[in-house]
């Protein structure tokens, strides 16, 4: 036997690799499963070359569990080791005979090899105080047994082994306070990190397996009994063409993956090759989480490298306002760093997220035009964040975004598009219009509305708190603005109307001073209007702060409390227009009431809060 220190001639190091690359226990598992997967492409790539070996079906890869002893083996019958290669490849940390192989053939298409670093194996001593690694390299007599209890270093000699391949052995650590390494001994977790991680191997990991059946003879009694059975389930069905999956395989997959009771919206399956080659298999859910709209949600897609489990998710694989759809992506081209656990940030990363948001848009696209139920389904669960992806980041997502979202139409009583609202507009029309309110039903009653729609034009109704700010961020849709109905810069007024109304508003000047002096800093200004059609009053806005505006910063829990500029409008045609001048003419004493009254008519129109109720109730008293 010899003793060997390791060439890497530093404890700290391995105390680095044992300790601090990884983040969790269970991916030891992960790393020398697909060593043993990367042993059999070698000797299968060789037996390609004619250099003998096994049929393809006849490869696989072996856990067993020994609780007495605390023994977790996996074997594989692959390439097998010569005593310099365990030299070379365990003998020194960092020396990836992967990587090495992976270099020689690079241009091969028939062989897929996951292991680059050369660091993975050491993952085993995270759960073990004992490494043994028995291996018999393929055409050779001799095998040959590495042990190692850590940096202390390792021994070397020759064994018995029947056949090529390798078995590395782990005596499991005794438990701790803070470790229950003992769970690594049990057939359920075993099975679960590896259908976690490792599901997609191409080749069978099996494993014998402790199940109950009905005991022959009897009607209530049940025994024991073992089998092998094979764990993972070796093909992805990613990387199956689309016409030979079926919609309840598909299905099927994503209630399994991403563990939801209803079918997905829509399916998302494409293969991209050239500079970036992936694929990628993605879901509309057909309802949101139940965290989706809290700070708990965690976005991101599954990321595979060769099938192997990277990250289950990987954030920068989605926009926020992508952060709905549910999936996978799986590439060999990435650049993992050393524990396979994290990405390094380079342009691959960054491609393949450009193109997974290109190919999201296109498919939501073609659900609104192929299938609208589905859309607007999707477009109640998800809308809220396609349009808060319209406001965030100064608008630069809007050329993305601003044809998928949607706000319920005066003309059409549903969902509409920015697309089919300016397709119907009428000849000469410059702007959408558009009104804010808690409901559809409530925009519906304000007074500006019923002007508006008089005058022809469809109004998009704004029920969400983002909906108005998403617009301002937008600016225009295909040349046109965006007015707000309840905004002074509404003009709908023939030059004639508005010559009339100027005049109203000089001749009542006194009368309309005296309110604004009663209201005081609650508006700008009171005139007098043609534009409310039956109604007596309404506040319109001044700027860039609407009414709306100012209910949703008001209301978040915060100090900065803002104000819009509002201007009390009097239906010049109404009643109350004619008895205000009265009033004026005979008991100005009066008009304070009056304007007082009519201004928290007007707040309540608008949804707002009256300032004092208790003073409002004792003005309508006192006239009454």
């Amino acid at each position: 036997m010899e003793k060997k220190q390791f060439k890497a001639e530093s404890k700290k190091l391995l105390d680095m690799m044992i300790n601090s690359i990884y983040t969790h226990k269970e991916i030891f598992l992960r790393e020398l499963i697909s060593n043993a997967s990367d042993a059999i492409d070698k000797q299968y790539y060789h037996s390609l070359q004619g250099q003998g070996g096994l049929a393809r079906e006849e490869y696989k890869i072996r856990m067993d569990i020994d609780k007495e002893n605390r023994i977790l083996r996996i074997s594989d019958n692959g390439c097998g080791m010569s005593k310099e290669e365990l030299e070379d490849n365990l003998g020194t940390i960092a020396k990836s005979g992967s990587l090495d192989f992976k270099s020689e053939n690079e241009k091969k298409d028939d062989v897929e090899i996951i292991g680059q670093f050369g660091v993975g194996f050491y993952s085993a001593f995270m759960v073990s105080d004992n490494v043994t690694v028995e291996s018999r390299k393929h055409g050779e007599e001799t095998a040959y047994r590495w042990t190692s209890t850590g940096a202390e270093g390792y021994s070397i000699e020759e064994c018995s082994k029947e056949s090529a391949g390798t078995v590395i052995t782990l005596h499991i650590k005794e438990d701790t306070d803070e470790e229950n390494y003992s769970e690594f001994l049990e057939e359920y977790k075993i099975s679960s990190i590896v259908r976690k991680y490792s599901d997609y191997i191409r080749y069978p990991i099996v494993m014998d397996m402790t199940s109950s059946r009905l005991k022959e003879g009897t009607e209530d009694e049940y025994e024991e009994y073992t089998e092998e059975k094979q764990l993972n389930s070796m093909v992805p069905l990613w990387r199956k063409n689309k016409n030979e999956i079926t919609r309840e395989e598909y299905d099927s997959f994503y209630s399994e993956k991403f563990f939801d009771w209803e079918k997905p919206l829509h399916i998302i399956h494409s293969k991209t090759e050239g500079q970036v080659t992936y694929d990628a298999l993605m879901y509309i859910p057909a309802h949101a989480p139940f965290d989706y709209y809290s700070k708990d949600y965690v976005k991101g897609l599954q990321l595979y490298s060769n099938g192997v489990l990277i990250m289950d998710k990987c954030e920068d694989l989605l926009p926020d306002y992508f952060s709905f759809v549910k999936g996978l992506a799986d590439s060999a081209d990435l650049s993992l760093n050393i524990s396979r656990e994290v990405l390094q940030h380079d342009y691959v990363l960054k491609a393949i997220a450009k193109n997974l948001e290109k190919k999201i848009k296109a498919e939501l696209k073609k659900l609104l035009n192929n299938n609208r139920e589905d859309y607007e389904k999707f477009f109640k669960a998800f809308g809220l964040q396609l349009k808060y992806g319209l406001y965030s980041d100064y608008g630069m997502h809007k050329d993305v975004l601003q044809d998928l979202v949607m706000f319920h139409s005066s003309k059409e009583n549903k969902l509409v598009t920015l697309e089919e609202y300016v397709s119907r507009m009428a000849e000469g029309q410059e702007t959408i219009y558009y009104a804010c309110g808690e409901t559809a039903d409530k925009i519906d009653m304000l007074p500006q509305t019923e002007a508006v729609k008089d005058k022809g034009f469809e109004i998009l109704y704004l029920t969400d708190d983002v909906d108005e700010f998403a617009l301002k961020m937008l600016r225009e849709y295909e040349g046109k603005s965006f007015t707000n109905i309840c905004n002074d810069k509404l003009d709908l007024d023939t030059d004639e109307e508005k010559e009339a109304i100027s005049k109203e508003n000089e001749e009542a000047k006194d009368l309309l001073d005296s309110m604004k002096e009663a209201i005081g800093e609650g508006v700008s200004a009171v005139r007098f209007t043609n534009s409310l059609k039956n109604h007596p009053v309404c506040l319109t806005s001044e700027g860039e702060i609407s009414l709306e505006m100012e209910k949703v910063f008001n209301a978040m829990p915060n100090d900065n409390k803002v104000k819009a500029q509002t201007v009390l409008d009097i239906n010049v045609n109404h009643p109350v227009a004619a008895r205000l001048k009265e009033i004026y003419a005979n008991e100005p004493e009066k008009v304070e009431k009056y304007a007082k009254i009519l201004y928290a008519q007007a707040r309540l129109i608008g949804g707002l809060t009256v300032d004092n109720p208790t003073e409002l109730s004792n003005l309508i008293c006192d006239l009454m």
